[in-house]
């Protein structure tokens, strides 16, 4: 198999695996960054290209998602407007500023989540009192979120969902959908932003969305079928792999695994 085609079918599979992760409890960068990273591609293409390929995942399971009511726009639309603002301000932003200081604050706040999950009774299928309403919601954490997504992003759809829960009371299934509509919208307008700058690679972004959207589908079925069942373990199990992927910032499995694959088709 040529180089090229290997690369992109290592790719191809890594993004269906980051878009069923993403669509449970989100975290499907901690899969496609460091794999880009490890392609060869620099550091704004692999944010580019990321944030276009993961586009397609969002886009699935929101789709899915409100065919199948768990999720409905009209409530939704002034988080979505101060989202998309909010994450296009973000990516505007980084590319003129250095992000790693997040790298010391993230690891903690993702912890805070998985312990959130564990310890708290009251998350399941059942929805709770709202502590504020829809608009406040749109003009506090949702674009405190979007400009975070925009300008750094791994957990941003963990914050999503617990801003969700906690503040308008949803149940961790419906929490989930309307997460990944402000996902897309946080994602469209990133991409909008990378593609006036030229930096996404289409060859490689294509491939990935195809998985992209693959991998949301099944991910966004399972969710509808198992509720909290299965987002509360995936929603921890992904913060933690964030907090240790950030912590050790340690990318050394990816060129390990694409080496090997190029070893076993002949390369």
């Amino acid at each position: 198999m040529p180089a090229d085609l290997t690369l992109h079918a290592i790719l191809f599979a890594v993004a269906v695996t980051a878009g069923l992760i993403d669509s449970i409890a989100g975290g499907g960068g901690l899969l496609c960054v460091p794999a880009l990273l490890a392609a060869g591609f620099s550091p704004a293409q692999t944010l580019a290209t990321n944030k276009f390929q993961g586009m397609f995942g969002t886009f699935s399971a929101t789709l899915h998602y409100l065919r199948a009511g768990e999720a409905t726009l009209a409530p939704l639309l002034p988080a979505v407007v101060t989202v998309f603002a909010a994450s296009g301000a973000g990516t505007l932003v980084v590319q003129g500023l250095d992000a790693r200081f997040l790298n010391k604050l993230l690891p903690f706040l993702l912890v805070g989540v998985a312990v959130w999950v564990l310890l708290s009774p009251r998350i399941g299928d059942a929805d709770r009192h709202a502590r504020i309403g829809r608009k406040a919601f749109a003009l506090t954490c949702a674009p405190l979120v979007g400009f975070y997504d925009g300008f750094f992003g791994p957990g941003a759809g963990s914050f999503f969902t617990v801003g969700l829960v906690e503040l308008l009371g949803l149940n961790l299934r419906r929490a989930t959908a309307e997460t990944k509509v402000l996902n897309f919208t946080s994602n469209a307008a990133s991409v909008l932003f990378f593609l006036a700058g030229g930096k996404v690679v289409w060859s490689v972004g294509l491939v990935m969305a195809v998985g992209q959207f693959i991998g949301a589908r099944i991910g966004a079925r399972a969710v509808i079928r198992k509720g909290s069942g299965l987002v509360r373990p995936c929603l921890v199990a992904v913060s933690l792999a964030l907090t240790i992927k950030l912590v050790g910032d340690d990318q050394q499995v990816w060129p390990h695994l694409i080496a090997a694959a190029r070893v076993f088709w002949g390369q």
